[in-house]
């Protein structure tokens, strides 16, 4: 699936220098935040990491660009400052749980630019969001015998869309060389977990046997990018 990513973009690099396009291209990464809701229940914020490589044309002054990009991004929630019952009375404090989603994400979009200053501009960039889930870490539960109470394997959607919504900063450190700084927000329009009601359990927190409803989860994550901008300018003489 990386490999077809990488192809993807190469093939779009290569599609605007045959068609003499200005282009600007680069790499960007940074921190993430996820979020999730269990059974309508907000669980702990995960904070990990991404990467992406993107793409996109420079049309003449700040009109419309439009923009692809493609890359990885950790995905999730986390289980923190949760008491639980030692059987005996006594309660502790268990270390934090992440469930993990490794997911590569393909953006296609638009973005509109403004002059800020004489170094750099302005923008906002919207557009929609194709995702293909790689690995999860939900086996480790399986392995602690709790996997019938926390998620699992088998109700992982591997595919996905949502959209994606970001805005920031350029700069340029020269004519073909700069610098991006980006806050952005990716919601789920379908859900990355869907798991059946009904299921018996017992709380791992407080030992009590339950019935989990239907588990229904969409991911949301808020990430802060910093990257390289490059260009490709091509002008037409007379």
């Amino acid at each position: 699936m990386i490999r077809k990513i990488l192809f993807l973009f190469c093939s779009l690099l290569l599609s605007f220098s045959i068609q003499a396009q200005s282009f600007a291209w680069g790499i960007k990464g940074g921190l993430t935040t996820g979020y999730q809701k269990w059974e309508n229940t907000p669980q702990g914020l995960l904070f990990k990491y991404h990467g992406a490589l993107y793409i996109e044309s420079l049309p003449a002054g700040n009109d419309f660009a439009l923009f692809a990009q493609a890359g990885y991004h950790i995905k999730g929630s986390a289980i923190r400052n949760q008491q639980a019952n030692l059987g005996s009375g006594g309660v502790y404090r268990p270390p934090a749980q992440e469930f993990l989603f490794r997911n590569v994400s393909v953006i296609v979009g638009a973005k509109q630019k403004f002059d800020f200053n004489n170094v750099s501009k302005s923008f906002y960039s919207f557009g929609l969001r194709g995702d293909y889930t790689l690995s999860t870490n939900l086996s480790s539960f399986r392995e602690n015998g709790l996997v019938s109470y926390f998620p699992a394997d088998p109700f992982v959607r591997k595919f996905n869309y949502g959209a994606y919504i970001g805005g920031g900063l350029e700069f340029a450190f020269r004519d073909l060389v700069g610098a991006v700084v980006e806050l952005s927000v990716s919601p789920d329009f379908s859900f990355q977990y869907q798991q059946p009601g009904g299921l018996q359990v017992t709380n791992p927190f407080n030992f009590q046997n339950i019935t989990l409803p239907e588990r229904k989860i969409m991911n949301v994550v808020l990430e802060l990018s910093v990257g390289i901008r490059l260009l490709r300018i091509v002008e037409y003489v007379d």
